[in-house]
C-alpha cells in the first residue's frame, strides 16, 4: 500500500520547522569563534550566548503548550514562522552583544515551541502504518537543518572579516518564509479538530490522510477517548495523574540521556573542540563540522527506513550501546592526545561520527516520536510541552557547562562522564522504553488506561 502524496507533502512543509529547529541551534557553531574576536569574548561570555537560545526555548515549551491545544497546531506553527523571520533579522544586525542574547532568547522561544508542535502535528496527521517514519522525517529535517548551519557558516567565512556572523544568522531567514507559506495551505490535524467537536472537518481531513480500512476503526476509537475524556477536567494537572506516570517518566527519561549523552556540546562546540585538537583557523575549524552534519542527516535517513521496521525499543539499544565506546573512545583520544600528535584531529573526527551515527539512529529521533505517541489527546499539548521543557533544560545544563566542565578536569574525562551517563541509559531504557510500532495512538492510550507498564506496550 504506497503513502498518498499528499500526506508526504503535509509532512515536508510541516517539517521545515524542523530544519529551522536544527539551522538555529546548529549555526552559532561556526559563528562562535567570529564573535569571539568581533567582541573579544571570554569563555564564560560564549558559553552565555550559546545558552541563550536554549533560555527561550524553556520559556517557549513551558508557557505553551496550553495555548497548542487551544489555537491548534497549525496556528501554533503559522506564529512561530514569524518569529523566526523577526530573529533571523534580529541576530544578523545585532549592534552589541546585548541586543544579540535578546534577540537569540527570541529565536529560542520559538524553537522551544517547534520542537514539539510539529512532531505533534505531523503524528496526528500520519497513517498509524508509517507514523514512526514521518514523525522521524521532522529529526532528518533537523538535521539537514544543522548541516545547512555548518555549510552556510563554512561558505560565509572569512577570517579577515569578523562579522562573517552576521551574514550566517540571516541565512535562517529564508526557511523561516518558506514555513510561514507553506503552513497556510496545509490542514489542521483530524484529531485536533475531532476533539473540538468539528466531527465533519475532521473526518473529510482523516480520510484524506489514514488509510481507507482502518478510518472508521480510528474515528470510533477517537470518539470513545473524547467521551471518556468529556468527563474529566482537560488541565494541565491531568498529565500528572498516576495512570499517565509512565508517559511523563518516558518523556522526561528520554530527553536526560539523549541531552547528557553530551550530543549538543559536539553541535554547538565543535569548531572550539576542533581547535583544542591543533586546528588553528576559524574557518578551518568549521570543515570537520560539515563532516559530522553529512553523517548526521545520512543516519537520520537510515533511522526513517528502520522504526516502522525494527521498531523503537530496538533501535534505542542498538544505538545507546553503541554510543558508550564511541565516548570513551572520543575521552581517549584526547587523553593521549601527546602520543596521538598531528593525528589527533582525525581521531577526533572518528571517533565523533561513530557517536553521531549511533545517536542518530536512536536516542535523537526517538525522543520527538516517542513524546508524540505516548500521551492522551486531551494532554498531548501540555505532555510534549513538558518533554520539549525537559529537552531544552537539560540542553541548556550542558551547554552552559560544557567549557566549565573541560576547564575544570579535562576533555577526556569530560567525554568519559558522558558515557558513563549512556551506561545509566540502558538500565533505564530496560524497564520504560516502550514499543509503540504498528499501534494506533488510541491504542496507545487504552493501555496507559487499563494499567499496563511501558515494557508490555
Amino acid at each position: 500500500m504506497s503513502l498518498k502524496p499528499n500526506v508526504l507533502m503535509i509532512a515536508v512543509i510541516a517539517a521545515t520547522g524542523g530544519l529551522l529547529f536544527g539551522f538555529d541551534t546548529g549555526v552559532i557553531s561556526g559563528a562562535l569563534p567570529f564573535l569571539k574576536q568581533y567582541w573579544q569574548l571570554s569563555d564564560a561570555n560564549i558559553e552565555l550566548i550559546t545558552t541563550t537560545v536554549l533560555i527561550g526555548a524553556v520559556i517557549g515549551a513551558l508557557t505553551s503548550g496550553k495555548l497548542s491545544d487551544a489555537i491548534g497546531r497549525k496556528r501554533m506553527i503559522i506564529i512561530n514562522a514569524i518569529i523566526f523571520t523577526v530573529g533571523a533579522f534580529g541576530c544578523a544586525y545585532a549592534p552589541n552583544v546585548t541586543t544579540l542574547i535578546v534577540m537569540r532568547i527570541i529565536v529560542g522561544f520559538a524553537i522551544g515551541i517547534t520542537s514539539y508542535v510539529v512532531p505533534m502535528y505531523i503524528s496526528e496527521i500520519s497513517p498509524t502504518r508509517v507514523r514512526g517514519g514521518l514523525v522521524t522525517l521532522n529529526q532528518l529535517m533537523i538535521t539537514i537543518g544543522i548541516l545547512v548551519s555548518y555549510v552556510a557558516d563554512y561558505l560565509l567565512s572569512d577570517d579577515s572579516k569578523p562579522e562573517s556572523w552576521r551574514w550566517m544568522f540571516l541565512v535562517g531567514f529564508i526557511p523561516a518564509v518558506v514555513l510561514l507559506i507553506g503552513m497556510f495551505f496545509l490542514p489542521e490535524t483530524p484529531r485536533w479538530l475531532i476533539s473540538k467537536g468539528r466531527w465533519e472537518e475532521g473526518k473529510k481531513i482523516l480520510q484524506k490522510v489514514e488509510d481507507a480500512d482502518i478510518v472508521e476503526q480510528t474515528l470510533a476509537e477517537l470518539q470513545l477517548d473524547i467521551q471518556l475524556e468529556s468527563n474529566q477536567s482537560a488541565s494541565w494537572t491531568e498529565v500528572f495523574k498516576p495512570w499517565l506516570r509512565a508517559p511523563l517518566i518516558i518523556t522526561i527519561g528520554i530527553f536526560f540521556f539523549q541531552q547528557f549523552s553530551g550530543v549538543n556540546t559536539i553541535i554547538y562546540y565543535s569548531p572550539i573542540i576542533f581547535k583544542m585538537a591543533g586546528i588553528v583557523s576559524n574557518t578551518g575549524s568549521i570543515l570537520p563540522a560539515i563532516i559530522i552534519g553529512a553523517v548526521n542527516v545520512a543516519a537520520c535517513f537510515v533511522s526513517i527506513l528502520l522504526l516502522d521496521r525494527v521498531g523503537r525499543r530496538r533501535l534505542y539499544f542498538i544505538g545507546i550501546w553503541g554510543m558508550i565506546p564511541s565516548l570513551a573512545l572520543l575521552g581517549a583520544c584526547f587523553h593521549f592526545k601527546e602520543q596521538l600528535g598531528a593525528s589527533l584531529p582525525v581521531f577526533a573526527v572518528l571517533s565523533i561520527v561513530c557517536f553521531i551515527i549511533f545517536i542518530a539512529i536512536s536516542l535523537a529521533p526517538l525522543g520527538w516520536l516517542l513524546i508524540s505517541e505516548v500521551f492522551p489527546l486531551n494532554v498531548r499539548g501540555v505532555g510534549m510541552s513538558i518533554g520539549s521543557l525537559s529537552h531544552w533544560g537539560f540542553n541548556a545544563i550542558i551547554a552552559f557547562t560544557f567549557l566549565k566542565l573541560v576547564n575544570t578536569l579535562g576533555v577526556d574525562v569530560t567525554f568519559w562522564l558522558y558515557a558513563l551517563v549512556c551506561v545509566a541509559g540502558v538500565w533505564w531504557g530496560y524497564y520504560y522504553i516502550p514499543e509503540t510500532k504498528g499501534k494506533s495512538l488510541e491504542e496507545i492510550e487504552s493501555h496507559w488506561r487499563t494499567g499496563g507498564t511501558p515494557q508490555k506496550l
